[in-house]
């Protein structure tokens, strides 16, 4: 059975190397756009499960779907910010100057599709980034040397350069705060029959 990767993600193509499978990548177009009243953990669930679907319409298989929403709570926990990508320079200095000396959640949707038997597996990872104390001069210097405007939060987790802005991250996956739960992937899998160990 054909494995697909529901994504133009080049982080979740390099996660989803690890494990040593043939796939094919399809990125599914969507709009990913909060509704209103949506939770973070709605909107990351939702838009995983879109994605699989987008893609099934087209081609038969497994299909792995994943999004990713950091959040950054308000301090009464009731209206949690959505931590969106940048884009931009400006909008970067701003995220990490909020995030500095407090704690950022990651949400991690996962989604394997099976289009020939319509199950579907569903899972969401959760991760806490711990900041440090960042001045304006170290926020400057990050941002010049590793220009995450691509990535949500305004930092890229997986390099050297961007650990140096955390006191410390808690949560059981490091996989899936670049952007793909392997640990729970592997296990949805061997559910489908499709192994990641070699005889």
């Amino acid at each position: 059975m054909s494995l697909i990767l529901a994504s133009s993600s080049p982080f979740r193509k390099k996660l989803l190397n690890k494990l040593s499978l043939d796939f094919d990548i399809v990125p599914p177009e969507i709009d990913e756009s909060r509704k209103d009243n949506e939770t973070p953990k709605q909107l990351v669930f939702r838009l995983a499960q879109e994605k699989a679907y987008k893609v099934a319409k087209t081609h038969s298989g497994l299909i792995i779907a994943s999004d990713q929403v950091a959040t950054l709570a308000d301090g009464t926990g009731v209206d949690d910010a959505v931590l969106t990508k940048p884009q931009s320079h400006e909008n970067a200095v701003k995220q990490l100057g909020r995030s500095s000396g407090r704690v950022v959640t990651f949400l991690t949707s996962l989604v394997l599709l099976n289009t020939n038997t319509d199950n579907i597996q569903t899972y969401i990872h959760t991760s806490k980034v711990f900041f440090k104390v960042l001045s304006a001069e170290k926020i400057e210097n990050y941002l010049q040397k590793e220009q995450p405007y691509k990535c949500a939060g305004s930092f890229k987790s997986e390099t050297p350069l961007g650990a140096s802005l955390f006191e410390r991250i808690e949560g059981d996956d490091a996989d899936a705060m670049v952007g793909l739960p392997l640990i729970q992937l592997a296990k949805m899998l061997q559910k489908e029959g499709v192994s990641t160990l070699k005889n």
